[in-house]
């Protein structure tokens, strides 16, 4: 019999918890950094960079790498095969479980890498689906996805920039999803979503907490919309003074 191979020990130290996303950045035998997920039936273990399990499919650090290239040489009409459909829906897979850990690690410029990766999936199945049903059972999460991208975004803007360029990351976030809303009844569906309430609540603590008024992005909107063209002029040059790079 080969040597004894279970993780029982692993098991039994990091008990699993209902309802708790429970993961941790851990070193493997060879040194590289892993991401580990606890889940009912054991632990998944992903890799911090590219796919998540590791695989180079056709030689491409992803499969949209790969499927991109594809279609690019085959030009206009190209269409994916139902096999390349299943491969892009583990993809997909992949990417939700490291992007909800990274999350839980608050790793969050981990977290906006991968909701990018999966946003552009998104966008390729979107272009190249064999059916519009298949299109739809990807395109209905597109809101719940960016919404993931903003808080991560937020975060990372909080961390470098500050809680004014964290607030301008959620108005970003908040018209990405505007733009997932269409139809005579937009605006009322999306005044009235969750993961929008969310995202403006998280605006709200922020002006709270960090004592921050309305930003130079707010007040360029004010300006325009009293059309007070002059301060807008002003707000626009202020705005662009700001995100000019600093010199080293």
């Amino acid at each position: 019999m080969s040597e004894r191979q279970d993780i029982d020990g692993v098991l039994r130290d990091w008990p699993y918890q209902t309802g708790v996303i429970s993961a941790r950045l851990v070193r493997a035998r060879d040194g590289r950094e892993v991401l580990q997920m606890r889940i009912e039936l054991g632990v998944l273990q992903m890799e911090v960079a590219d796919r998540p399990d590791g695989q180079k499919p056709h030689g491409a650090p992803t499969y949209l790498a790969w499927i991109e290239r594809r279609a690019a040489k085959q030009g206009t009409g190209f269409t994916l095969s139902e096999d390349e459909c299943l491969e892009i829906d583990r993809e997909f897979l992949q990417y939700y479980h490291r992007r909800v850990c990274f999350l839980a690690l608050r790793e969050f410029g981990r977290a906006v890498t991968d909701a990018d990766h999966t946003l552009a999936l998104m966008d390729f199945v979107a272009a190249h689906s064999p059916d519009q049903q298949w299109t739809l059972s990807h395109e209905q999460y597109r809101p719940f996805v960016l919404f993931h991208r903003a808080q991560a975004a937020t975060m990372v803007a909080l961390e470098e920039s500050g809680a004014e360029a964290a607030i301008e990351e959620v108005h970003r976030g908040l018209e990405a999803i505007r733009k997932v809303f269409t139809g005579q009844e937009a605006e009322e569906q999306f005044g009235q979503d969750e993961l929008v309430g969310h995202l403006n609540e998280l605006k709200e603590t922020l002006r709270r907490e960090y004592e921050v008024g309305p930003t130079l992005a707010e007040q360029l909107s004010e300006a325009i919309a009293a059309e007070e063209y002059e301060r807008a002029a002003r707000l626009r040059d202020e705005i662009a003074q700001r995100q000019k790079p600093k010199s080293a």
